[in-house]
């Protein structure tokens, strides 16, 4: 019958008005869902970390993968249900059948937040080496410069002490493990906790600290600097 699954009736008659839960139900119960969740965050990752320190600066998002990939995962979630409240719509617009609609958006609702948490989170460790890898060697300058034994190097310049922290100023926490209470005994919850660590923490790209880079040209006189010594006298020896 319809507005009855099982005993549940979704339509009542209170004082001569009729309530329908047909759609107050789905309106609500997701965005109750992704609020509660979002309130019990930072609780849930104080609980993962063991971290109950203050903190008052945000973390970059890619410094931050596996926490910007869950966020991503669950935007992808309600925008997936919001399409699907639009299905007779898009069938219209788009001139397909709405049961073809229909089964794409299920196969997505379950699909696309997996989908969307696996991209988020390789894209965000791909921007953090690519900061490493500017922190460790320098950002390009676009000179090409050729050194006297022939070889072209591209030149590159160290980071001002601003840009550097910016690349840099994160922690990066490891996997904690699981550890033994006051009994010296480890309980279930403090595995499960090892666990979830473990998940969240596992790929992550150290930070590295500030290199002393030498520079590839001489300041003063905007030359190339001079190759090592085992260049040089590999250089005299071909010529010979």
């Amino acid at each position: 019958m319809p507005g009855v699954v099982n005993d549940f009736h979704f339509e009542y008659i209170i004082f001569g008005h009729v309530l329908t839960l047909n759609v107050l139900l789905p309106a609500l119960v997701p965005a109750g869902i992704i609020f509660t969740v979002l309130f019990m965050y930072p609780w849930i990752e104080r609980w993962i970390t063991k971290d109950n320190r203050e903190h008052h600066v945000l973390d970059r998002p890619r410094n931050a993968p596996t926490r910007t990939a869950i966020g991503v995962a669950g935007f992808t979630w309600y925008c997936v249900m919001w399409a699907a409240a639009g299905s007779d719509l898009i069938a219209t617009h788009f001139h397909v059948a709405l049961n073809d609609v229909t089964y794409w958006l299920r196969t997505l609702f379950f699909i696309g937040p997996i989908i969307a948490f696996m991209v988020t989170k390789r894209v965000a460790l791909a921007l953090q080496r690519k900061d490493r890898e500017i922190a460790l060697h320098g950002r390009e300058t676009g000179r090409i410069v050729r050194l006297p034994h022939g070889e072209f190097i591209e030149v590159h310049a160290p980071l001002d002490d601003y840009k550097h922290y910016k690349l840099v100023g994160f922690e990066s926490p490891s996997p904690l493990p699981a550890e033994p209470n006051e009994h010296g005994v480890v309980t279930p919850k403090e595995k499960r906790r090892a666990a979830l660590s473990k998940w969240f923490f596992e790929d992550r790209v150290a930070r590295q600290p500030r290199p002393s880079l030498k520079p590839l040209t001489d300041t003063a006189t905007m030359r190339p600097s001079s190759p090592p010594k085992s260049t040089r006298a590999l250089a005299t020896s071909s010529r010979r």
